[in-house]
């Protein structure tokens, strides 16, 4: 891979106040002294992001030009834009933060194992925002930062709005890829998780055509080794079942696996606090200290603690913290094969049962289909949950075409014999205002149950609509839970709602035509 010219970036390096590389403590105090952010109670650096309180996949594009053109899969999800655009758009934000006091530069790494990780730099505008880099990505020693050369590089400027009329692109805010520069466009938005969702999209571009498959998972391992993925969109419950306190956390939410097993793309977590507690997720409550962005979260104005109840900013709060900030985990984040895979959903529909065993076909025809329910606050104009399918349960992510990641997944599934359950951590008795969210403990038990390989060989009983096969008994969960229509008062509703859903499945699955027989039949029975 080439390394980003020089000559594209000379006026920001030539920034005679470049900020390179502080340490937590120096971009804490210029966080402050910028009015960036508060200093909590806990160490923690509260930051707000204004009205764009979760991604915006409408403003996100990539640069259509010949090194990517025939790669990638171009549509909705991944918008083409003009070269001549980019260009014009990159002049501009450049010459907006040459006019700034001080800019912020981030040099480090995506990928934790040294044979696949990708060099990367990260220019600020705001310090806050180069404080999450410095959490998110991973820091390079003494020695590693004094040989690195950056191999893409992200340009943040939030306060810099685009004019649609005149840039091309659709909204003030815009992300934007360019895999022949190498650099990742950011403005009109403050929302950092733009920033390491760019750089995601990027390595999910470059690693599958080294036949390395990336996942947007969690990952964790037990003390015999044993390794487990947790595949789910965000609010699913990926970094809340990850961070066990008997295993060993490898990330949260972003991995590749490579012919020597596992690896995180990260270097800490970006874990969702609403509703956060002590007693619920020690955890990652645990792991908020000195440093720690947390974003959109209330401060009470006395104490200046966190009241991670408060969802009048947004539900989708968020705390950015380093992984060395929890002591269960493994380090470097690196780790052999799955013996477990784990796909969560959040349904909000209250008719998929909370746990079932699949099979190879079924494995494949969910990971295709990546259902869940949408919940409030992880996107622009998302107030409720919504029911939605997003492919290999991260499609916003995706530049290659599905069935690229998918069919890796089949092939490692056969070489390393994983055992896969799909686990429904939404709603139960009901569907979303009607039913309740299902039990944290309830879902930890299933999912402790199917890691440990008590469900290897139990008896199960089949899902009449979905035709999944469903435990008759996990330890430490009412059987009653086990199958959604017990947990109904109204076995019509949910006859009709379960209907309704499998019908979803069936129509979302017709653009996938290229898919074998087996797996088109391993959906739900019921076709409408």
């Amino acid at each position: 891979m080439k390394t980003v010219e020089r000559s594209l970036m000379k006026e920001l390096y030539a920034h005679p106040h470049l900020q390179k590389n502080l340490s937590v403590s120096r971009l804490v105090e210029s966080i402050l002294s910028r009015k960036e952010g508060l200093l909590t109670a806990t160490g923690a650096i509260r930051a707000t992001t204004g009205k764009y309180t979760g991604r915006s996949p409408k403003d996100k594009f990539i640069v259509h030009d010949e090194v990517c053109e025939q790669y990638v899969n171009w549509g909705a999800v991944n918008q083409s834009i003009d070269e001549t655009s980019f260009e014009g758009l990159y002049k501009k934000v450049v010459d907006h933060l040459k006019e700034k006091d001080e800019i912020y530069q981030f040099q480090g790494f995506a990928g934790a194992d040294s044979d696949y990780r990708l060099p990367i730099q990260v220019i600020n505008e705001y310090a806050w925002h180069n404080l999450f880099s410095n959490q998110l990505f991973i820091t390079p020693t003494a020695v590693e930062l004094d040989k690195h050369q950056a191999e893409f590089t992200v340009v943040s400027a939030p306060s810099f709005k685009a004019d649609p009329a005149i840039d091309g692109t659709n909204s003030e805010a815009f992300v934007i890829i360019s895999f022949k520069k190498r650099i990742i466009l950011i403005g009109g938005t403050e929302y950092a998780g733009e920033i390491k969702k760019s750089i995601f999209s990027v390595m999910n571009y470059l690693l599958p055509r080294r036949n390395i498959l990336t996942m947007h998972c969690s990952a964790n391992v037990g003390k015999e080794g044993d390794v487990a993925l947790f595949f789910g969109l965000s609010g699913t419950g990926k970094t809340t079942l990850s961070a066990d306190p008997y295993r060993k956390l490898i990330g949260d939410d972003e991995h590749a696996w490579s012919p020597n097993g596992v690896f995180n793309i990260e270097g800490g977590c970006y874990a969702k606090c609403i509703n956060l507690s002590q007693e619920k997720e020690p955890t990652i409550y645990n792991a908020i200290g000195f440093g720690t962005v947390l974003e959109n979260v209330s401060i009470d104005e006395e104490s200046r603690l966190p009241n991670y109840d408060d969802t009048s900013l947004t539900e989708n709060t968020r705390a950015a913290y380093q992984l060395e900030n929890i002591d269960n985990i493994v380090s470097p984040s690196i780790a052999g094969h799955p013996n477990t895979i784990i796909f969560l959903t959040a349904d909000a529909s209250g008719t998929l049962p909370p746990i079932s065993k699949l099979s190879k076909e079924q494995a494949m025809y969910h990971f295709l289909s990546g259902y869940t329910s949408k919940l409030a606050g992880t996107e622009r104009g998302v107030t409720e949950p919504e029911a939605t399918f997003s492919a290999c349960f991260g499609s916003p992510f995706l530049p290659l075409a599905p069935s690229t990641y998918a069919e890796m997944l089949g092939e490692k599934i056969d070489q390393h014999d994983s055992n896969v359950f799909l686990i429904n951590t939404g709603w139960t008795g009901g569907s979303y205002g009607i039913g309740e969210r299902m039990k944290l403990s309830y879902t930890r038990a299933m999912v402790h149950s199917a890691l440990e390989g008590e469900l290897n060989q139990t008896e199960t009983t089949k899902d009449a609509i979905f035709g999944l096969e469903i435990p008759t008994h996990v330890p430490g969960v009412p059987d009653k839970v086990l199958v959604p229509k017990n947990t109904w008062d109204n076995k019509d509703a949910y006859d009709q709602a379960a209907k309704s859903l499998a019908v979803k499945f069936h129509d979302n699955f017709q653009k996938f035509t290229h898919a074998s027989e087996a797996i088109k039949q391993a959906g739900p029975s019921f076709k409408g």
